[in-house]
Parts: structure tokens; C-alpha cells; sequence
């Protein structure tokens, strides 16, 4: 792998987009998992763009005004003080963000408590890799990709989605990729993006097998 490859690979499937790359594949690939078939396509489109902003846009806007402000020194975050505030102060958009699709969209909440869920088990994810972070850096990037691996795989073994198996061999692929590049940029130990892909499978793996 190459270095500018691996660079594109960190950012492309950074570990805040990735919430929205989960929905935007059970949202408009196997809608009848979230409940949310009964929308129009522009319905579900519209609630991708409020997890894209909820999930992305404001914790990278809260991330780049602690940058400039001088609380952390690297927009990488790539050491362990610049990480703890960053990823606990994420873990508070993100609660909500969770509290605004489970209590305040009152129609998608009693339609659709899947998303509340999912998107719950996201911030218990980033949560703990706060937890972690106050002593070992563990890789986000693999809880992110390790989280939308276990949200598929566990829909497709407990719900049978057919539909979903294309899209779980792509996004396997991508974790080996997306871990391969984190290696390749010294960003983290083999042990700490093995242990982020396990956080992140099974945080989510256990969400899906509450919601069947």
C-alpha cells in the first residue's frame, strides 16, 4: 500500500463518517431493517443529511474550534492528550443526537426506534474510546469500520437481509483496507486496531441483537 493511498483511506472512511455510511446503506439498500420502508426515498435521503450533520458536521466544526483554540494540538489527534476531549465532547453531540430520533421525532421514534438505537450504540462506542484513550490508544478508525461490519453482519445472521450481503463483503473488505493504511502510517500498533475492530463489532453486534 501506498502512503498517499493510505492517507485517502484514513479520511475517506474517517470515524465520524462512518454513521453516516452505515445508514445511507440500511436506509436506502434494506430500508425494512430500520423501518423506514413506508418513506419516500427523499424522506430517507432527508434523514441521512441530519445524521451526516448530527454525527459529522458538528462534531468536526467542535473538533476544529478546539484546534484553533489551541485545547489540542493536532487536527489528527494522533496523541493521547489531544484525544480525550475531543472524543468525550463527540460522545455528548452524539448522546443528542441519539435523544433528538428517539424522543423529540416523535413520527420516526414510534416508526423507526432502530435509529435511536443504532445510532446509541455509536456513542457507547465513542464513549469508550474516550474510556480508553485517558491510558491506551486504541484505534478509532477501527471501532468506526468495526462498528458498521457488526451493525451488517448481525442484521443479515438475525433477520436474514439477503440484501445486505453484498454490502457486508464490501465494508469487510474496506476494514482490511482501512486497518492496513493505519499500520502503514504508523498511526497505531497491530494490537490497538485489532482491539478498536472488536470494540466496534461487538458495541454494535450487541445493538442489533436488541432490536430483534
Amino acid at each position: 500500500m501506498t502512503t498517499p493511498l493510505a492517507r485517502f483511506l484514513s479520511v475517506a472512511f474517517h470515524p465520524l463518517l462512518m454513521p453516516t455510511l452505515l445508514f445511507g446503506i440500511l436506509l436506502f439498500q434494506a430500508p425494512n431493517t430500520l423501518g423506514v420502508d413506508v418513506f419516500s426515498a427523499s424522506v430517507r435521503g432527508s434523514l441521512l443529511i441530519l445524521i451526516f450533520i448530527g454525527t459529522f458536521a458538528v462534531p468536526s466544526l467542535l473538533i476544529y474550534y478546539l484546534f484553533r483554540s489551541g485545547y489540542v494540538q493536532s487536527l489528527y489527534l494522533n496523541t493521547l492528550a489531544d484525544r480525550r476531549l475531543p472524543y468525550f465532547l463527540t460522545a455528548i453531540v452524539y448522546t443528542v443526537v441519539t435523544a433528538f430520533f428517539g424522543f423529540r421525532m416523535e413520527t420516526i421514534s414510534q416508526l423507526a426506534p432502530e435509529i435511536a438505537i443504532l445510532l446509541g450504540s455509536v456513542t457507547v462506542s465513542i464513549l469508550l474510546v474516550g474510556i480508553i484513550s485517558l491510558y491506551w490508544q486504541i484505534s478509532a478508525h477501527g471501532v468506526g469500520i468495526g462498528g458498521v461490519v457488526g451493525a451488517i453482519a448481525g442484521m443479515v445472521a438475525q433477520s436474514g437481509t439477503v440484501e445486505l450481503v453484498p454490502s457486508l463483503a464490501i465494508v469487510i473488505a474496506l476494514a482490511g483496507l482501512v486497518l492496513s493504511a493505519r499500520l502503514h502510517l504508523n498511526a497505531h500498533t497491530t494490537a490497538q486496531t485489532t482491539a478498536g475492530l472488536l470494540l466496534g463489532l461487538l458495541v454494535s453486534l450487541t445493538a442489533v441483537l436488541w432490536l430483534v
